[in-house]
């Protein structure tokens, strides 16, 4: 699993490509090189990431956003990639300093830089995708996402296609937060299934997003009881639980990105955050003049989807691929729940 999905399963406890170059404070900081020097309405937009994009889909789809807002408004964006706390701080200035249209910083790791920042610099706007600042900000926005909706519909597939009948989930810990990638698992099985039975199992530990083994362990557990199914939220971990599935002829499901290519004919499907979504429309509504406020992307938004109903499911490698059947049931789900007709518990609503 990418750092970036260990990441942004702890974004739920604080919230709830390139060409180098150079700054003044010789901050980490790379110049996408889309960038446009000559953009027709003279909007700008930056994006800050917390680590190196590489091969990482979930910074990618980000960096896609940024683009097409970009394309869209006739502007030039650019790409700062952090590496470590110092550059993050580093870039982040290097934006400011800029004076950029938006500044768009991905993950938890910017909201006290943000937060610091905002006050300085009021005449700025930021949108912080996938987390937000504690106190509220006339210039700062954030796009959050409701997880659950998703995480809900892979729980439907799973009930569907168990023959065992048990359904249960790794999660990283028994916190509302983190239930967001269980309860609503064990919901969506029970919904097509309702004698469906259900258990989660938790990492926990000294390193609970970034146990493999334990959370492995946590896998074999269910398994050994009979579960066939299981949703990995153990972050880095889910290597471990798609390790233990593959053994015991089980079937698993991943988080954030499409992880089917990591274990093919093992990973069933995958909750996908459309990062690129929560920028693009982010930055519309910024320019739009709706700031300071915390906007949540789920199904209805195009925010959050499954890889099976999504374009290229066919070669995903994703074993929701080979049953067409379960997701013409899983996308009805889907039009309940966007249609407002059927509503999916959030473990974290206060």
């Amino acid at each position: 699993m990418s750092r970036r999905s260990r990441r942004t399963l702890q974004v739920a406890a604080t919230t709830a490509l390139v060409v180098a170059a150079a700054t003044a404070c010789n901050a980490a900081a790379k110049k996408d090189s889309a960038d446009g020097a000559s953009g027709g309405s003279g909007k700008s937009f930056t994006l800050v990431t917390p680590d190196a994009v590489g091969q990482n889909e979930f910074l990618k789809l980000s960096v896609s956003g940024v683009e097409d807002a970009a394309k869209q408004h006739d502007g030039s964006q650019k790409v700062y990639e952090s590496t470590d706390t110092a550059s993050q701080q580093q870039n982040v200035q290097a934006a400011v300093d800029a004076k950029p249209d938006v500044i768009v910083l991905v993950g938890f790791e910017f909201a006290d830089i943000v937060a610091q920042q905002a006050e300085k610099n009021p005449k700025q706007q930021f949108l912080i995708v996938d987390a937000c600042t504690t106190k509220t900000y006339q210039n700062v926005s954030c796009a959050v996402f409701r997880e659950h909706e998703g995480v809900y519909l892979a729980g439907a597939e799973a009930g569907l296609l168990s023959k065992s009948g048990k359904v249960g989930a790794v999660d990283v810990l028994d916190t509302p937060q983190f239930r967001r990638y269980s309860d609503p698992f064990a919901a969506g099985a029970k919904k097509v299934a309702a004698k469906t039975e259900t258990s989660t199992r938790f990492v926990g530990g000294q390193s609970p997003f970034d146990d493999s083994a334990r959370a492995k362990e946590q896998a074999n557990s269910l398994l050994a009881k009979g579960y066939d199914q299981i949703m990995a939220a153990a972050a880095a971990g889910n290597y471990g639980v798609f390790e233990a599935a593959k053994a015991k002829g089980a079937f698993a499901y991943g988080v954030d990105v499409n992880q089917c290519v990591s274990a093919p004919g093992t990973v069933v499907d995958n909750v996908i955050k459309r990062t690129d979504v929560a920028v693009e429309k982010g930055i519309d509504a910024v320019l739009d003049g709706r700031t300071g406020t915390t906007v949540s992307y789920g199904l209805k938004e195009g925010g959050i989807s499954l890889t099976g109903l999504e374009d290229g499911v066919d070669s995903s490698k994703c074993v929701i691929a080979e049953h067409k059947d379960v997701l013409k049931k899983v996308e009805a789900l889907r039009d309940q729940i966007v249609a407002g007709k059927l509503t999916v518990d959030d473990p974290a609503a206060s």
